[in-house]
């Protein structure tokens, strides 16, 4: 049996784009795997279509990576078990505690369905005798594929401003998916880190506003901050969610933008040689429109 082999779940993902070529590098085989159908031109990895149930197992792979939404994860407990998967590395996001008390009863349900399908990860896994390791980043972006830095880009580019609720105070640690696919890479076939969950955020703590101005600045244009109440900042979203870009929006986001959401990664960092990048938007890193 190959020791070499990795499957992944999620591969078409933004961590995935970052993720296959690492694990390619470092002489991985890579089945990946996806709901349409992929071809390769590179070496070593594989794409397989799903329905996982039609899916053929040919040969064991022990080593798993999920980029998919966590809670989602334990519909494919038995493709991995036909696949003889002994560990399994998932993401989650710190979203699970920082969602937690918003005042939106949709976020509030997704920070219980992050914490349920780290649970179902880590009972299935200890039921099953399987290895088991969680990475929960922060705010992920790059690219220009993720829904958090590129489309303040988009709406800066669209409206020629951002709103700033409470002066946008709270601090945020961006981090780019490249990192987060890093750690990913590094977690796997590595047992001293298994059955653990660790907090992974970004080399820069800085506050939302700050934040926004390296947006503005990445896209060459002079920073608009206009400040806005929060009555008339629930009006503003209900506007802007007409708009099918953005329907996702909600006042709780604002809300957030005045409180903290920093996160400790040194246990990475000692046990994975984790070292994030610094917050300097490149052009790869917007979207193109």
């Amino acid at each position: 049996m190959d020791d070499r082999l990795v499957g992944v779940l999620g591969a078409r993902s933004l961590v995935g784009e970052c993720l296959l070529p690492l694990l390619l590098e470092a002489s991985w085989k890579v089945t990946a795997v996806s709901r349409q159908s992929m071809v390769s031109n590179r070496p070593g990895l594989e794409w397989r279509q799903l329905p996982a149930n039609e899916m053929d197992v040919d040969c064991p792979i022990d080593h798993w990576i999920s980029l998919l939404p966590i809670w989602i994860l334990p519909e494919f407990f038995p493709l991995l078990e036909r696949y003889g998967a002994q560990r399994v590395v998932a993401l989650s996001s710190t979203s699970r505690f920082v969602k937690v008390e918003s005042s939106e009863p949709w976020e509030r349900e997704q920070a219980t369905l992050l914490a349920g399908g780290e649970q179902h990860l880590q009972d299935w896994a200890e039921s099953a005798g399987k290895q088991w390791s969680v990475f929960r980043p922060t705010l992920v972006y790059g690219l220009g594929r993720d829904k958090n830095i590129s489309e303040m880009a988009r709406f800066i580019r669209r409206f020629g401003f951002f709103p700033l609720f409470a002066g946008g105070r709270g601090l945020r640690q961006p981090i780019h998916a490249s990192d987060v696919a890093k750690v990913c890479a590094a977690a796997v076939g590595n047992e001293p880190v298994s059955n653990r969950a660790y907090d992974i955020s970004g080399a820069d703590t800085l506050t939302y506003r700050d934040m926004i101005i390296e947006v503005f600045r990445g896209l060459g244009r002079h920073p608009r901050l206009v400040p806005v109440p929060l009555w008339s900042a629930r009006l503003a979203v209900s506007l802007v969610r007409l708009h099918p870009g953005y329907r996702h929006w909600s006042a709780a986001m604002l809300e957030r933008m005045s409180r903290d959401q920093v996160f400790d990664h040194e246990d990475a960092s000692r046990d994975l040689a984790f070292a994030p990048r610094p917050f300097v938007l490149s052009s790869t890193d917007l979207p193109a429109n």
